[in-house]
């Protein structure tokens, strides 16, 4: 079970200033909160260098001063870009659970340069996907190194946070990297089988006096954006000048009504190409901030590999008339997301998205709707309600596209220690002229503990489950995929943990007399050694029947024919070197059977990091496929060279470079940003896209400046 520990948060009346020194005299009177535990290589002692952490409050702002021993100012800062990835640096990351639910939080961190990151945790902090960094929110924090150590304080607005007025108690957990020790530490002592940011794992803070209703802003972020572009394909302009924005009220003290009209995404991340070997769609993440806050609220319900009933990246894009997906303008949406009170989430979402009769795409309403609420300590029960409703009278859409509804109930379960987690749900559709066959139901349920990680799990999905607004590899199928990992923890030598795992997959059709179409035994080693490095092995043994044509190397040759089946043997290699370094690298050799060939693969990146200004990173992949004819034989590559300089702390300059000769398809993607005020922005971003297969020659080609700037009313 975790520790009972708690810290005092004192109430001051004398302001304080944000410069790291943390000299005031209410400082004096805050007792730390420190004993923190080493999380890594061992979670059986109290860590060698310890953090000492300060809070205090008004009526405003919640004040955090803490102090981080280290053995020397060696430390590892890879920029000055803001939301930085903890892994492979030094920082310290506070997270607060405002309703003390076990299952959301709120996460503020800083390095030694003074660099600020938050976050959103969901589900409990069981997964990697429930961390959401593109959350962003205005608070004020700076640091400053001293001989052996390093202050960071901060100042964030109780109005960034949802909370009940009158509450005296948060709960709240700690985590910090220290790469010249070679320690990560927490305040709560965590079992390495555990995420180190698991909600499941957290201490008190308690107020000195109740906290009352914090002041709720309106936040206006309006944005022009001019934009010049060329489709040389279809020889078509593509200028234009657009203007349009977002709001943000908060109801109460807990929900947040996000408001977006004419919304414009061309400041995102381009999303990185991939290589494509299976005969399914690649899920890629969301990055558009519309769709971030209170994600999970939506967006974690059934399966997320392959029966997700709400995938929010459908909105914004549709398919034309020669089936390929294109951008498809949103004119409007709304969202009301958050707690009614400590037991009971809400959440609401409704996107209007315009026709385009030339490609015959029809005007549709876009609704969700989901409600949770928490059961025992960290379980919930949820339900679900999307709804994809075509509002034109558009003569090229059917009645069977007229609508899809998909009706849901989820049961997540989590234990107070999260020893055992899993998730239990059963989804409906409903399509005009389908009236069988249309469901979707799922189990999971896994076992944690310090030597083992035993997972029972399995789904069923019907023929005729439609989610025009989810993420749906394959129908018609019943899945078994259990997992059993043994984890070892040798007293000595170089090796900090040892994982063996088998992790069988099984398909069958149940409409086919249940037909076994599929399986892959996975068998694998991993080694996760006390420099941070790590190195595995894994074997697959692999069946597939094809009921259809498929031709494995994606490049238009000779397909293998249907209703064939195969079964073949590979290997796989992977090796992570120690990201503290100046140059870290992953490499991973992939050899063995392909269908009737043979596969030959190899993975890598490199990264060269010339702190803190300039990171260099190449990712690589190419796949030799060599099949008997008249199959495909097939060289594939994939290369992304990524280049980010960031001048200062709201200057930054990031170009990503991205080859498939599977997509036969060149790209530029250059972004250059300027924080000018607190979440305020003018972008200046080049997109260079070129086709490849026959001549080098351009495809699209774009320039826009844009300008954001963030309001509180």
């Amino acid at each position: 079970m975790a520790q009972q520990k708690q810290v005092v948060v004192k109430y001051i009346n004398t302001p304080i200033t944000i410069d790291a020194s943390l000299d005031e005299s209410p400082w004096d009177t805050a007792i730390p909160a420190t004993n923190f535990w080493e999380y890594f290589p061992t979670d059986t002692i109290q860590a060698k260098h310890q953090t000492e952490i300060r809070m205090l409050f008004d009526d405003q702002n919640l004040y955090v001063g803490i102090k981080v021993n280290a053995i020397g100012n060696d430390y590892v800062v890879p920029s000055l870009r803001r939301d930085f990835r903890a892994g492979g640096s030094d920082n310290v990351t506070l997270m607060f659970d405002t309703f003390a639910d076990g299952n959301n939080a709120f996460l503020f961190g800083s390095n030694p340069e003074g660099v600020r990151r938050e976050a959103l945790v969901s589900g409990g902090g069981k997964e990697l996907r429930g961390f959401t960094t593109s959350w962003d929110t205005k608070w004020e924090g700076t640091s400053k190194q001293y001989d052996g150590y390093y202050i960071t304080e901060w100042a964030i607005p109780l109005s960034a946070f949802k909370y009940r007025a009158g509450e005296t108690r948060w709960r709240f957990n700690c985590y910090q990297f220290d790469t010249q020790g070679n320690e990560r530490n927490t305040w709560i002592n965590i079992p390495q089988n555990q995420f180190i940011f698991n909600l499941a794992y957290m201490g008190d803070m308690i107020f000195e006096k109740p906290l009352g209703s914090p002041r709720s802003p309106i936040s206006i972020i309006p944005y022009i954006n001019a934009f010049a572009g060329k489709d040389y394909q279809e020889d078509e302009d593509l200028s234009d000048f657009g203007v349009g924005g977002d709001a943000r009220l908060t109801i109460g003290n807990s929900l947040n009504l996000d408001l977006t009209l004419n919304p414009d995404f061309s400041q995102v991340e381009v999303d990185q190409q991939v290589t494509n070997l299976t005969r399914f769609e690649i899920n890629l993440p969301e990055r558009r901030q519309f769709f971030i806050e209170n994600s999970d609220l939506f967006a974690d319900f059934g399966n997320a590999q392959d029966a997700n009933p709400f995938f929010s990246r459908r909105i914004g894009i549709a398919k034309d008339t020669s089936d390929t997906t294109i951008q498809n303008d949103i004119i409007a949406g709304v969202r009301l997301s958050g707690k009614l009170n400590n037991n009971f989430r809400v959440g609401l979402l409704s996107v209007q998205t315009t026709a385009d009769k030339d490609n015959e795409i029809g005007a549709n309403n876009n609704t969700v709707l989901a409600l949770q609420h928490k059961l025992f300590s960290r379980s919930n029960i949820s339900f679900l309600f999307v709804n994809r409703q075509n509002t034109g009278d558009e003569d090229f859409i059917s009645s069977a596209e007229s609508y899809n509804r998909v009706v849901g109930l989820d049961y997540n379960l989590a234990s107070a220690d999260n020893t055992w987690f899993g998730k239990f749900y059963a989804h409906k559709s409903f399509t005009p002229e389908v009236s069988q066959d249309d469901y979707s139901a799922g189990a999971s349920l896994q076992y944690n503990s310090n030597s083992w990680r035993i997972r029972g799990s399995g789904l069923i999905i019907g023929e005729n489950f439609n989610s025009d607004l989810g993420f749906i590899r394959r129908k018609d199928i019943l899945k078994i995929d259990p997992r059993i990992d043994r984890l070892l923890f040798p007293k000595n030598g170089v090796i900090n943990r040892h994982t063996f795992s088998f992790s069988p997959e099984f398909i069958w059709r149940p409409n086919l007399d249940m037909q076994n179409t599929d399986y892959n035994l996975q068998t694998s080693w991993n080694a996760e050694l006390k420099n941070t490095s790590n190195f595995s092995v894994r074997m697959f043994n692999r069946y597939v029947f094809l009921f259809d044509g498929f031709d494995p190397s994606r490049s238009d040759g000779t397909p293998l024919p249907a209703n064939s089946d195969y079964r073949w043997t590979s290997f796989q290699l992977q090796y992570r070197s120690d990201q503290r370094k100046v140059l870290s690298y992953e490499i991973s050799p992939t050899a063995g059977q392909f269908f009737n060939g043979e596969l030959y693969g190899l993975r890598g990146n490199v990264n060269l990091r010339l702190q803190p200004h300039f990171n260099l990173a190449l990712q690589a992949r190419y796949d030799y496929i060599s099949l008997p004819k008249p199959f495909a034989t097939a060289n594939l590559w994939l290369l992304g060279p990524r280049i980010d300089v960031t001048f200062n702390k709201s200057v930054f300059w990031a170009t990503f470079i991205q080859y498939s000769s599977q997509s036969d398809n060149f790209s530029i993607n250059s972004r250059l940003q300027w924080r000018f005020a607190p979440l305020s922005d003018l972008f200046l971003v080049y997109n260079d896209n070129y086709f490849t297969d026959t001549v080098f020659a351009p495809r699209v080609r774009s320039i826009n400046l844009k300008l954001t700037y963030w309001l509180y009313l």
